[in-house]
């Protein structure tokens, strides 16, 4: 009995002892456990490049790089001085999780283009920050481990020179900064996350440092003709698809454009092709008139169309839909809004009501006896388009549900929107019953209330929309890397007073319809102004008063750095996908 009481003890103190002997053990080890953790919930997306990548040398420098950034990792978190290894893994965590919340936001790999394009908006990260917490939240939790993986106190020391530690996560960072600068900005995917945006940074850094373009210059085209006469408007509405209205599909949204008032001409370029299929590149470029060839120098360098507007005599205004609080977006400056005389934007106006507030701006404009380029920024139809439009314009059902997006102008959660074929059947309602309103109801209430008898009106989008009709995955309505053509399609409608002689709309219009883009609109604005139609044509190209004779693409890598050379998309018009009548996503009565 006592022998057999012993060798109980005795087992239970082995047992113990193995049990502390693991406790400490994991205890040594923790941070390279937690480390090894947080490597380990990305291992899709390491699957995901082997798998692209597949047998071959470049497997093999990925491997190395894989492991040579692992190694840089690990001996980040056996930094000995205190200090100095928090700031790493501060910064490590932040990079992981801003590139964790951006690629769950979009659904899509984070590439340089769009991280310039991030840096470019960051006035707007606020208002990112608050529409977007739970995801922050959520990928800040799981960043954690990492944080604490990096941050936690060694137990051990390496057997190496105690500068090496300190050394290695900038030297991980400089490694892969000059894969990427050597590669165009690409190369890091499906390596360890943390050390993109890092590089992302140090590339756009050394961009930034060596911008030779130089600086705006004054105009210099010569006028032919003394001071404007009538009002030059361009109504840039946001994320609206021209396959998606009735002026150029049999059953598209009713716009009221196909039925202009008494004193107005109005003519219909049909589908036109965008600039980009992102918003700041097409803004942009709107204002400042680049070039498929040269758009980078052009834009960077060259007057805005409100230097050339002011010196033809015109007042400028600036109506913005989309902002508030003064905040500037699409890439416009504090120097660039000096030339603005009057710059508008709706603080207290509710977003589902802003495009009718900007109507009644323009409306107010247009009465006042002055000569004068106003160019406004819509609202339009940028998800989340759940709440974007009234009961009363609830046309097409079902639709999204309603009541959670009031407040958000654009972006948004999509929590409850899972991409799949109902969703999308849902969403292209939503979608419609928003081009009801934004488009439809705001020409409704121009056409009737406004006096159009001396403007030019020039409407268009910034990018059109993919929402899904091809059955093909993901998120995204615009912004993708790999875009359909839908991305890039545009309406192009002119409209002037009867009785006002500028150009010759009608034989542009035969020659141009379906066969322009938005590159055509700057030119054209230029003339409406009085300058010289050769030296314009030299520099930004054929307006819509000649041939426009237009490559017919849009810009999907806008941001070509380090050598990288832009990406276009042809849009073929006779494979674009329209709406049909289906009893599934169309009104009765329509």
């Amino acid at each position: 009995m006592r022998f057999t009481k012993a060798l109980l003890v005795s087992r239970y103190e082995r047992s113990f002892h193995r049990l502390e002997t693991v406790e400490k053990a994991m205890a040594r080890y923790l941070k390279e456990l937690l480390l090894a953790l947080y490597l380990a919930r990305g291992y899709a997306y390491y699957l995901e490049r082997l798998d692209a990548l597949g047998l071959g040398f470049a497997t093999l420098l990925y491997g190395a790089m894989f492991v040579a950034l692992v190694l840089a990792l690990w001996m980040t978190a056996h930094i000995r001085m205190t200090l100095v290894r928090h700031l790493f893994a501060l910064v490590m965590f932040v990079s992981a999780v801003f590139f964790e919340v951006y690629v769950r936001v979009t659904d899509s790999y984070l590439t340089y283009s769009q991280f310039v394009s991030l840096v470019y908006s960051g006035g707007f990260i606020q208002e990112a920050a608050y529409q977007y917490r739970e995801t922050i939240i959520s990928a800040g939790a799981g960043g954690l481990l990492l944080l604490l993986g990096l941050g936690l106190k060694p137990r051990h020391r390496l057997p190496v020179p105690g500068y090496l530690p300190m050394a290695a996560p900038v030297l991980g960072v400089l490694l892969l900064s000059a894969v990427l600068f050597v590669r165009a900005g690409e190369g890091a995917r499906g390596l360890p996350v943390m050390y993109t945006p890092l590089a992302y940074l140090n590339l756009f850094a050394y961009e930034a440092l060596h911008n030779t373009v130089g600086p705006r210059e004054p105009v210099r085209l010569v006028r032919r003709a003394g001071a404007v006469g009538h009002d030059i408007v361009l109504v840039i509405d946001e994320s609206v698809a021209g396959n998606y209205l009735d002026i150029n599909t049999p059953f598209g949204v009713h716009t009221g454009l196909e039925t202009p008032p008494d004193g107005v001409t109005l003519f219909n370029f049909g589908y036109a092709a965008s600039i980009a299929n992102c918003s700041a590149d097409t803004n942009v470029t709107l204002r400042y008139g680049g070039t498929r060839a040269d758009y980078m120098r052009i834009n960077s360098t060259l007057p805005s169309i409100w230097q050339y507007a002011r010196n033809a005599g015109l007042r400028t205004v600036y109506i913005d839909a989309q902002r508030t609080g003064g905040n500037l977006q699409n890439l416009m400056t504090d120097l660039e809004k000096r030339d603005i005389d009057e710059f508008v934007q709706f603080d207290q106006v509710p977003v589902r009501d802003r495009d009718m507030a900007a109507a009644a701006k323009l409306i107010e404009l247009l009465g006042d006896d002055r000569a004068e380029l106003v160019v406004i920024n819509k609202l339009g139809a940028h998800f989340p388009v759940h709440d974007k439009y009234p009961d009363a314009f609830m046309t097409y059902r079902p639709a999204l549900p309603r009541g959670q997006f009031q407040d958000v102008a654009d972006t948004g959660k999509r929590d409850g929107f899972n991409g799949q074929k109902d969703d999308w059947m849902l969403y292209r309602n939503a979608y419609r019953n928003t081009l009801l309103w934004n488009v439809g109801e705001f020409f409704r209430r121009i056409f009737q209330q406004a006096d159009l008898s001396n403007a030019v009106l020039i409407y268009t989008s910034d990018h059109g929309q993919d929402l899904h009709e091809r059955g093909n995955p993901g998120l995204n309505t615009h912004c993708g890397g790999d875009p359909v053509a839908e991305e890039g399609l545009v309406p192009l409608v002119v409209m002037q007073g009867a009785q006002l002689h500028t150009l010759d709309w009608q034989r542009a219009w035969a020659q141009n319809k379906d066969r322009s883009s938005h590159y055509n609109i700057f030119p054209t604005l230029l003339q409406l102004m009085g300058y010289e139609p050769a030296g314009v044509e030299a520099i930004y190209g054929k307006s819509l008063s000649e041939p426009t004779e237009d490559a017919f693409t849009f810009n999907y890598r806008f941001n070509a750095r380090l050598g990288a050379v832009p990406e276009w998309k042809h849009i073929d018009l006779s494979r674009i996908v329209t709406p049909g009548p289906t009893q599934a996503e169309m009104a009765v009565g329509h």
